[in-house]
């Protein structure tokens, strides 16, 4: 039987490495069982600009391992782990992960969410590089350029708006020829000037190189199959998020998309016990500094909730 542990952190995100450090803080000696993708969404950003405290800025995952080896600096300990089941039905709680299972007292859950992506080869060798999913995080750095929105929603047209801060111009592409988008956030759109769309089309490819950046996007006209190419100097995805929340589903209580519902302000969840924090909570901000405090208040709910167990 394994030994069972004070609490069981799983991700290592923002929000779990911070959960990590106030956990060891709290002499609850933590596990952070990493996921897929150690470090998170940050660890495939290159310039963080926004995160305080880091006047100069500083590269995504230099900044995670500075997450890291504060967590591990006061006790907790992280391993290569991603968990593909849970079971909450039974006290300690049951986490398989690559074929062992670990035991806790209590869990907190930082699995975050991923943006959705077009599927591109050309997509992923240039996330980071002039491709992006966050215009809050990454607008900055695209004064004066022509970008490319792809998406039809709510998300799409503030991430449009918020781009015309600092963008020339920027070209809205959705596959449909009507927006899904609620209907003020439409009109905020249609009435600013920097603002375009290209109707009933699909980036089919991004033009660029890491070392230069984009330089343009192929699309595809869905009525007429004609492809032709977009300049543009940048491309913002806002098709959604995915919460990764599989593993917990029919356990946790979590919306219909799939975000993890916690309860009166704290980051309890509908289990005793189970706690959640980050984006795979937050579908809203989706931000390092509101993530690190969710993880802050997540390791303070965990802490008093051990207490009153003892």
């Amino acid at each position: 039987m394994a030994d069972v542990r004070k609490v069981i952190i799983i991700g290592s995100g923002v929000a779990g490495l911070t959960a990590a450090l106030y956990s060891a803080r709290a002499n609850l000696k933590p596990v952070v069982l990493e996921g897929i993708q150690p470090g998170g969404q940050l660890t495939i950003t290159t310039d963080v600009e926004n995160y305080p405290g880091f006047p100069e800025g500083i590269l995504g995952p230099e900044l995670m391992n500075k997450f890291r080896e504060q967590a591990q600096r006061f006790g907790a300990v992280c391993l290569n782990q991603t968990v593909s089941k849970a079971d909450f039905s039974v006290k300690p709680f049951k986490i398989m992960a690559d074929g062992k299972t670990y035991l806790g007292e209590a869990v907190i859950i930082a699995t975050g969410a991923g943006a959705k992506s077009l599927g591109l080869e050309s997509e992923k060798k240039l996330m980071g590089y002039g491709v992006s999913s966050c215009a809050v995080c990454d607008g900055f750095f695209f004064k004066d350029k022509d970008l490319i929105v792809v998406g039809g929603g709510d998300s799409a047209m503030e991430e449009s708006t918020f781009l015309t801060k600092f963008a020339r111009k920027v070209s809205v592409v959705h596959r449909k020829d009507k927006l899904r988008a609620s209907k003020i956030m439409q009109e905020k759109a249609f009435k600013n000037p920097k603002i375009d769309f290209i109707w009933n089309s699909e980036v089919v490819d991004i033009i660029g190189e890491r070392e230069s950046g984009v330089k343009g996007a192929v699309l595809k006209n869905l009525e007429t199959g004609k492809t032709f190419e977009k300049p543009c100097q940048g491309v913002f995805l806002a098709i959604g998020h995915t919460p990764n929340s599989e593993p917990f589903r029919g356990q946790i209580e979590t919306d219909t998309i799939g975000y993890i519902i916690t309860t009166n302000g704290t980051t309890a969840t509908n289990i005793p016990g189970v706690f959640a924090c980050g984006d795979v909570v937050d579908h809203r901000y989706r931000q390092a500094v509101t993530a690190a405090g969710t993880g802050c208040m997540a390791a303070m709910d965990c802490e008093k909730y051990l207490e009153e167990l003892d």
